[in-house]
């Protein structure tokens, strides 16, 4: 079996529209950059073939990557979930009830309005793919920042259990989801370190092994399938682990909205990212340097 069908086969591809009402979103990027929405889903191997199951859930994790036209880049912006946003037709509230609230169409929408941006491809993770992923790669190194649990401060090798340990972690950290996050882009480093090693790209066991152990914890927009992965992975096969970067969407700390927790949002600095993503000029944007919370 091929990379297509083994992709085609065990992927779980959405039979029902993911995206707006078009009317609401912005338009398709003349300039050809792409942005590809990641959500994580904790619900431990429940997920349905169905994307349009997830409305009603959270999603613990949300990047959007960002992949400059002329692919010589790629930026990875984290959402922390808890930041307090517009959700259209429902007001203020946390940016993760948006998927609760109206699936993933919602969520895309108000992403949308955060970067000013088209979100173009959807995939959502179940976070037990992180499991086989790693297993598929055996193993996956991380530079651990905080020590916590059985993790040591700096290099640890993870396996597929303690891989979904190190992502799904916050009540260790003191400023929880703040870490929690740095530690899953830490953990996609370690994963993007690993398929672009040498060892990884000239062995095609290993990459097989890596499609078939991710594809069954993927859910994704009809549009993502193996013909437009392998053509973006095509046009990305000079990238690096230098042409990367990732950050956060910036923020101001925590604070309370009536009964609930939240995370304030920068907006200044949001207006700098939207115009940013607008002119595909990610590159020369300038992450604030301030404390985490």
């Amino acid at each position: 079996m091929n990379l297509s069908s083994t992709f085609d086969s065990a992927k779980k591809i959405a039979v029902e529209e993911v995206f707006p009402e078009e009317t609401t979103r912005p338009a398709v990027a003349e300039n050809k950059s792409q942005n590809i929405l990641l959500m994580g889903s904790d619900k431990r191997g429940e997920l349905s073939g169905d994307i349009d199951d997830a409305k009603g859930s959270r999603s613990d994790t949300m990047m959007v990557v960002h992949i400059s036209s002329d692919r010589d880049s790629v930026h990875v912006m984290s959402i922390m979930r808890d930041s307090w946003v517009d959700i259209p037709g429902h007001g203020k509230a946390k940016m993760n009830a948006a998927l609760a609230y109206g699936g993933v169409p919602l969520a895309v929408q108000t992403i949308e309005g955060l970067i000013g941006s088209r979100i173009d491809r959807i995939a959502i993770v179940d976070f037990e793919g992180f499991k086989g992923i790693t297993n598929a790669l055996g193993g996956v190194e991380v530079d651990n920042p905080v020590a916590f649990k059985s993790f040591e401060q700096g290099l640890n090798t993870l396996n597929g259990d303690e891989a979904l340990q190190f992502v799904r972690e916050r009540k260790s950290f003191a400023d929880g989801d703040y870490q929690r996050v740095r530690n899953q882009q830490i953990y996609i480093k370690g994963v993007l370190r690993k398929i672009l090693s040498a060892e990884t790209l000239t062995n095609p066991v290993t990459i097989n092994n890596l499609v078939s152990s991710m594809a069954p914890f993927l859910t994704v927009d009809s549009g993502f399938s193996s013909t437009y992965a392998g053509s973006l992975g095509f046009e990305l096969r000079d990238i690096r682990m230098a042409d990367m970067a990732f950050f956060t969407m910036p923020t101001l700390g925590t604070g309370m909205q009536g009964d609930q927790s939240v995370v304030n949002v920068d907006w200044d600095q949001v207006a700098v990212i939207k115009e940013h993503f607008i002119d595909d000029t990610l590159s020369k944007y300038e992450v604030p340097v301030r404390p985490a919370a």
